[in-house]
């Protein structure tokens, strides 16, 4: 046989490879190495300000302390009067200047009057000059130090190609004001080198730094991105998966075994499909809890996947349920697969507490497509026939579904229909099991009026599907938690039509159609879809109108919760003549009311309302 490749049901499938979370990557990635850039130009620009403000800060303070310990040791308070110091004494004071500047990239140092004339310079010429009172010499005149570049300094007789620095610092008396100003002027080059070497290696530091933070941030988003990609691939397959048994869950199998179905309807290939039921299950939970009814349920499922590994799929079908489909199958390789399922079972017991050592063995039923059905639902519906045979010949068999005689195939379109009933109560949350209240209501009714057993039976079947057209109505409608509108109510009308038109093909059901259509008429014809009155609703659907009237409010409803049954049985009697039938609604409450065996909603009547009340 073939390998075929594995089909995942469109609704499964993605829409299209993911890319924006790359694109997203790249601009969130993007907009980080944006700010690490902004980050390290602002973070060189603000250090080497505060550098730069710090290196002249340190050479001023420098300066700073070795002319204070020259003036302390040298210079005489005459020396800075008005007169200013003798030729000897200025020429012995500017040969102690010239040393001190000698080594130190000092170009020029002098000691000057308030108003700006030398009275001392290394440079003797330069004595009693009067050069142009600059805004650093003010500054220093007002007792600031100061500090600035030239880019000339050939006013005080110093040739140099590079910048210059110029040092303005006050000499202060003992009330603090100033007395003169000693001028500096070094060679900046170093200086400056100094600080573009400086800039540089922080540059150098910080763009480093931001190339590592950027490769370690690549690293981290790609790694973020892969983690993500892979938490979003696994919450879609956990959709897909039941939780336990990590298998392909109900959805998931039924949504793939319709495209296989499709699949081999267009290639005229076959199907197999199997039905695993575990024997005994809710006696083990019962029995034992759910612990050892959840490791009952692992070990069948380690057989089933093992069975039905080869070209097969395997998923849990329900709470004790497995279902294994394998395309291009017959009923012989099915057989051949449970076979091996109940071989490797037959070696498997189990022990809890105290207990003996129990057997775990499996029931199964066997169909394949197109043998035994024509479509998904009657697919699973023949296998669940089988199962069921099995389970009723003691369990631990395996029964092939049959096909053939008229009323079987009655049956089994029967049991699809009711396979479509349990699907409508489980989408309709707040009416589960409505459909079978109505039956056993309108049963109830339909044997006090004295029908016949025939009716009885077909009254049943009715009540069953009467709200089988709801699975064609959108789920915003059916679980609405409020009023509907007027659109939407006119669309929820339309279920009973659907369900006419879903069993429209099922033979010998005239009279239940006619349930199903006209069970939301009204005695006075202001019902739907006909606007039907009187006696003209046929009997069925008057039968029907006062079950499911009841049923719809002694159940929880979106929009309300359920009435108590005395509640219900009194707005019921309100109904009566209006918009049910007046003897059906007397019969009805008459008969919830005194008869033992009446069918109830889950508490005790009381006898609040009284036919005789209203009736003429």
């Amino acid at each position: 046989m073939s390998k075929r490749r594995p089909i995942t049901p469109r609704w499964l499938k993605p829409r299209g490879r993911a890319t924006s979370s790359p694109r997203l990557l790249g601009l969130v990635y993007g907009a980080f190495l944006l700010l690490v850039g902004v980050t390290a130009s602002a973070l060189v620009v603000v250090t080497s300000a505060n550098l730069s403000a710090a290196t002249l800060n340190a050479v001023v303070g420098r300066d700073a302390s070795l002319i204070e310990l020259f003036l302390n040791s040298n210079l005489r308070a005459e020396d800075i009067d008005a007169d200013g110091p003798t030729d000897a004494r200025a020429t012995e004071l500017g040969a102690q200047l010239a040393a001190l500047a000698t080594g130190d990239d000092i170009l020029r140092i002098e000691v000057r009057g308030l108003d700006g004339v030398v009275l001392v310079s290394d440079l003797p010429t330069r004595r009693g000059e009067r050069p142009p009172v600059s805004t650093a010499l003010e500054a220093a005149a007002a007792g600031e130090p100061s500090v600035a570049l030239a880019d000339d300094a050939s006013a005080v007789g110093i040739a140099i190609s590079n910048q210059a620095m110029e040092e303005y610092l006050p000499i202060l008396g003992s009330d603090g004001g100033a007395l003169a100003v000693v001028a500096i002027w070094r060679d900046a080059a170093p200086l400056l080198a100094t600080l573009d070497a400086t800039r540089r290696d922080v540059m150098i530091v910080v763009l480093a730094a931001a190339l590592v933070l950027a490769a370690l941030l690549f690293v981290v988003f790609r790694s973020a991105q892969a983690r993500l990609t892979r938490q979003q691939r696994q919450l879609v397959e956990s959709t897909r998966r039941d939780a336990l048994t990590e298998m392909l869950n109900h959805g998931a199998v039924v949504g793939l075994l319709a495209e296989e179905v499709e699949t081999a309807r267009a290639a005229g290939t076959t199907i197999g499909v199997a039905l695993v039921d575990i024997d005994n299950f809710r006696l083990f939970n019962a029995t034992h809890g759910h612990d050892a009814a959840d490791h009952v349920l692992l070990r069948v499922a380690d057989q089933v996947r093992a069975a039905g590994q080869d070209g097969g799929r395997v998923a849990r079908y329900g709470p004790d349920e497995f279902l294994i489909v394998r395309p291009g199958a017959g009923v012989s390789e099915m057989e051949v697969i449970i076979e091996r399922l109940r071989s490797g079972l037959a070696d498997i017991s189990v022990q809890f507490g105290e207990s003996e050592r129990l057997p775990v063995s499996v029931s199964a039923g066997i169909c394949a497509y197109p043998e035994h059905a024509a479509s998904v639902t009657e697919l699973l519906t023949a296998a669940a026939v089988a199962v069921e045979e099995a389970k009723a010949g003691g369990g631990d068999l395996v029964r092939v579904a049959e096909v053939g005689e008229e009323d079987r195939v009655v049956v089994s379109r029967f049991d699809v229909l009711q396979g479509l009933v349990i699907a409508v109560d489980t989408k309709d949350h707040y009416t589960k099991r409505h459909s079978e209240d109505v039956a056993r209501y309108a049963v109830f009714l339909a044997r006090r009026m004295g029908l016949d057993e025939e009716t009885l039976r077909t009254i049943h079947l009715a009540g069953l599907l009467h709200d089988i057209g709801k699975i064609g109505i959108p789920d915003v409608i059916l679980r609405k938690p409020s009023k509907l509108t007027a659109d939407e109510y006119g669309m929820f009308q339309q279920h009973v039509a659907l369900g006419d038109a879903i069993v429209r093909d099922v033979p010998n059901v005239d009279l239940v159609r006619a349930g199903i259509r006209n069970h939301h008429e009204r005695w006075d014809g202001n019902g739907y879809l006909e606007g039907l009155d009187g006696d003209a609703i046929p009997m069925i659907g008057r039968v029907l109108a006062v079950a499911d009237a009841f049923s719809a409010m002694t159940t929880t409803r979106p929009y309300r919760k359920a009435l108590s049954t005395a509640e219900a049985l009194k707005r019921l009697g309100d109904a009566a003549g209006s918009q049910l039938q007046e003897e059906l609604v007397v019969a009805f409450i008459t008969g919830i009311e005194t008869e033992a065996d009446a069918p109830l909603p889950g508490e005790e009547p009381t006898s609040i309302w009284q036919p005789e009340l209203w009736v003429a």
